[in-house]
């Protein structure tokens, strides 16, 4: 058998010449590996929208390079003129954001972008272009060396032959490496920890199913799928001792928007002692957003419930859907949250304050 070296493509590239997005579509995985290569604006933001591309740190990245496309596609129509390039840079920037309302990876991203433009008047259109061109490869590096920070401290959280139960998939294919909750196993394996991991399903679209058990198996790691309704059952049997998950957006509070289920998840951990962890890049969390409860969940078709993955209608017709595509798990549920610069503990409010101060003093060095 051949071994196995896990996903070898990156999750989101830019072309070698600097003229398209390049992603996995994730939506044919595991069964196909397909690279999409895109320039057109509508082509981006769809692929944003239909989860081609998905993860927090995922989308920021594509968007912060479809933001860099669109502004080399402006150029040429801008001329000299840095005001009008600026007026429709602002107006691609809100198209984008406007493809999903809860990832704060996609504003965050897409709000540097203009502000790192902002801050280069008088360098010229041509020259704007290069400076968002570089800007978004930063960000790209950015979060590979986040990300290896994550599994760092992640590790620290861990013992060797532990079982870890995860939610969704916060692995590579949502990064551009190593992932977010998935960062310490991938770490881990390289240092021969032995891991058990447990990955829940996650309905409606699977991504746990699709892509989690997908990438792990793929790397060599020990890992078991099971549906989302089981993951009581295995912690009562005493073969998870940790639990991480990714998160979309965690309030000033420590609230934590995450794939729908997560909440779920974590009110079990609690009864059973197991403690809860939150993965997430200092880009995932919104100081502006005081908690949980001023966090908009976007709502997703009612056709991935009933039709996404059966040859036939899996439900009837007239049967109402709800489908959001998150839930927030609440602060008092979360044993920590793993970020770059160290894990925040309870009382959240005033640990996220440390976590930003020691943010800003990394931007200031």
């Amino acid at each position: 058998m051949a071994e196995k070296k896990g996903v070898t493509f990156s999750t989101v590239d830019l072309s070698a010449d600097g003229q398209r997005l390049i992603i996995i579509d994730q939506t044919l995985l595991p069964g196909t590996m397909k690279l999409l290569e895109l320039r057109a604006q509508e082509d981006i933001r769809e692929a944003i929208y239909l989860l081609k591309v998905r993860g927090a740190p995922a989308i920021g990245v594509a968007a912060a390079i479809g933001l860099y496309l669109a502004a080399l596609d402006l150029a040429p129509e801008c001329g000299d003129d840095e005001e009008v390039f600026y007026a429709k840079l602002a107006e691609a920037r809100d198209y984008l954001k406007s493809a999903r309302p809860t990832a704060v990876n996609l504003m965050w991203a897409l709000d540097r972008m203009y502000a790192k433009a902002e801050t280069s008047k008088g360098a010229g259109v041509a020259g704007l272009v290069e400076i968002l061109k570089q800007e978004a490869l930063t960000i790209r590096e950015e979060d590979i060396d986040v990300c290896r920070r994550l599994g760092e401290y992640g590790l620290t959280v861990l013992k060797k032959g532990q079982g870890i139960l995860t939610h969704c998939n916060a692995g590579q294919l949502a990064t551009v490496k190593y992932g977010t909750a998935t960062a310490p196993m991938y770490l881990g394996h390289e240092q021969g920890y032995d891991f058990k991991i447990f990955a829940d399903e996650t309905r409606p679209l699977l991504q746990g199913a699709r892509l989690t058990s997908f990438e792990l198996s793929e790397a060599g790691m020990d890992v078991t799928l099971i549906c989302d309704n089981m993951a009581s059952s295995v912690m009562q049997k005493g073969w998870v001792q940790t639990v991480i998950t990714g998160c979309d957006r965690v309030a000033a509070n420590g609230d934590s928007a995450n794939k729908i289920g997560t909440s779920g998840v974590a009110i079990i951990a609690k009864h059973y002692g197991v403690p809860f962890y939150i993965s997430a890049p200092t880009s995932t969390i919104d100081f502006e957003c005081a908690t949980g409860a001023d966090i908009e969940i976007e709502e997703r078709p009612g056709d991935e419930i009933k039709k996404q993955w059966y040859t036939e209608p899996m439900a009837p017709e007239a049967a109402k859907t709800y489908n959001p595509a998150f839930d927030v798990t609440d602060h008092s549920l979360i044993t920590g949250i793993i970020t770059e610069f160290g894990i925040a503990y309870p009382p959240f409010s005033e640990s996220l304050k440390e976590i930003k101060k020691k943010m800003e003093a990394a931007k200031n060095e």
